[in-house]
């Protein structure tokens, strides 16, 4: 019957097997982009391998906990499940509550802590030049770019330089522009995603508990707690 000790953990399980694939996934997305060099930060992999291994040990805690109906194993499961959706929902709520005066503070801040090779990075990926300005002159200490990416600035010329300070027409925009925009969706998206998977957290959380205090029809009615 569901609701009862067979469905719970049944659902228990299954639930753990989606964070399995979804930990795998995150893993194997990682090592790919890396591999092919979409992703070039180690940073970035690191962090993202992290968040992989992390839920890949939560869920193997889940399972083991599920299948063997073991009362500590659930406990410590369902503790760190609920330590996850408490933080995972209040990052996806400040991901969807940040305004545009606040998202242009932090690409000023990260465009100005950057390094020269990650900015080299986002204007070949975002194919823009510059932050706010696409030439070394005028620019806040600290703000300036390294040189233009000539194929989708420069079509067809040899000098970045060139293109960069303006004696060339240079058909790139600024990187602000661009970032602003990729930021933008990016924490939609990521917050809505946070988001659902914090629910489905907390309905783990729910489950775990509801499934601690059923009682195995196979084992002894008298040795249950």
């Amino acid at each position: 019957m569901c609701g009862g000790f067979t469905c719970s953990k049944n659902a228990l399980i299954a639930l753990n097997i989606v964070y399995v694939v979804v930990a795998f996934l995150l893993i194997g997305v990682a090592t790919y982009g890396k591999t092919a060099s979409i992703i070039t930060s180690l940073g970035v992999v690191g962090g993202i391998v992290a968040c992989g291994v992390l839920l890949l040990f939560i869920a193997v805690l889940g399972l083991v906990g599920a299948v063997k109906h073991h009362q500590v194993v659930l406990f410590f499961y369902m503790l760190v499940l609920f330590l996850l959706y408490v933080l995972q929902f209040s990052l996806a709520c400040a991901c969807l509550a940040i305004t545009p005066s606040q998202q242009e503070k932090l690409l000023h801040e990260g465009w100005r802590i950057s390094t020269d090779d990650i900015k080299k990075n986002a204007q070949e990926t975002f194919g823009c030049c510059g932050f706010q300005e696409m030439n070394n002159t005028g620019l806040d200490d600290g703000m300036d770019h390294p040189e233009c990416p000539l194929k989708p600035c420069c079509p067809g010329q040899t000098d970045a330089t060139q293109c960069c300070m303006g004696s060339i027409k240079c058909e790139c925009r600024p990187c602000f522009e661009m970032l602003k925009e990729a930021i933008n969706s990016g924490l939609r998206v990521s917050g809505g995603i946070g988001l659902f998977f914090s629910f489905t957290e907390f309905f783990g959380v729910w489950l775990t508990v509801r499934y601690r205090n059923q009682k195995d029809p196979r084992t002894n009615a008298n040795a249950f707690l």
